[in-house]
């Protein structure tokens, strides 16, 4: 299967061309999507050495809430200027100063490339910090003691990032549960996305003890009882997928990886569902024009031909 990159590949194809030794700075306007209706505006509005990425994301405001503001100015430090109008964030890099070892030009490049990352991962870190006190705190009681704040674990963070979807990241002593609602639009979509869940879970018993599991349902998991705007339609077009990430996923040196991985699984999950809805359609209609060629080869010859006797007497073939 296809692992979707983390960093906006578009984005780094521009920045690499302009970083490049020699190259001469020119104008840029140029709008970039990405997945989840994130939008980029690269441009150049002061002076061709002067690049400025912004940045527009639905949730934005979600994830200022759980510390996004501070996670960005970690990242990007001096680049980090006022937001451009009708956008969240902006950065600006100037050419005139950028790096003299091809290396960390690469390096710059790529973490520009990777700020709707960044931007994203806020929540997640917040929920490791999270688990990180909780895990400390009730090492200091029996699990019957603890008190009910550290058995409940702390808040569900919601970050609606997009229109009818959202991902759950909750955190507890012993784990950080992330949940993704989704919509499935069409029945066959639903059961594609079991399948695949499925897939997940046999992958788990099989060979891979050490990944998280990964449960599927249409009904919201009990972590999610009480949140505001969690729907429950009872049809099925609503699913939720609930990862559960153990201790061995929850170290400071596996943080970035687990991050990166699990803000992609939407995009991942659904691009494999329209992959393989496209590829059994493709097969079908081989299939189809298979059988068409064979209908084609069987039919019976009804054109009358005329033949000929010994003596040269013409007649007509079944008179």
């Amino acid at each position: 299967m296809l692992l979707l990159d983390y960093q906006n590949v578009l984005i780094q194809a521009v920045l690499t061309e302009r970083f490049a030794p020699g190259a001469s700075p020119v104008n840029i306007d140029q709008t970039v999507s990405d997945f989840d209706g994130v939008v980029f505006h690269i441009s150049t509005p002061e002076s061709k050495t002067k690049i400025l990425v912004s940045l527009q994301i639905r949730c934005f405001q979600d994830l200022v809430r759980y510390g996004a503001e501070q996670v960005l100015n970690r990242e990007y430090a001096d680049l980090v200027v006022p937001p451009e109008a009708g956008y969240d964030f902006s950065i600006q890099v100037d050419l005139e100063n950028l790096p003299a070892e091809q290396e960390a030009r690469d390096a710059l490049v790529m973490k520009i490339a990777l700020l709707k990352r960044n931007a994203m991962a806020a929540p997640f870190e917040q929920a490791y910090q999270e688990h990180y006190a909780l895990k400390e705190e009730a090492s200091k009681f029996t699990s019957e003691e603890a008190p009910q704040g550290v058995r409940e674990g702390g808040e569900v963070k919601a970050i609606h990032y997009r229109e009818e979807e959202a991902i759950y990241v909750k955190a507890s002593h012993d784990r950080v549960t992330v949940i993704f609602s989704t919509i499935f639009r069409e029945e066959t979509d639903r059961v594609f996305g079991k399948v695949f869940i499925q897939e997940f879970v046999d992958a788990r018993r099989r060979a891979i003890q050490n990944a998280p599991q990964v449960l599927f349902r249409n009904d919201p998991p009990l972590e999610l009882q009480n949140v505001p705007g969690v729907k429950n339609t009872g049809t099925g077009e609503i699913g939720y997928v609930t990862f559960v990430l153990f201790p061995r996923h929850l170290t400071p040196q596996r943080m970035p990886d687990v991050i990166s991985h699990i803000q992609t699984f939407r995009d991942y999950f659904h691009y494999h569902i329209k992959a393989s809805k496209a590829y059994i359609h493709s097969r079908m209609r081989k299939r189809t024009a298979d059988f068409l060629q064979v209908l084609r080869r069987a039919r019976p010859d009804t054109e009358e031909k005329e033949k000929k006797t010994a003596s040269g007497r013409t007649f007509k073939a079944g008179a």
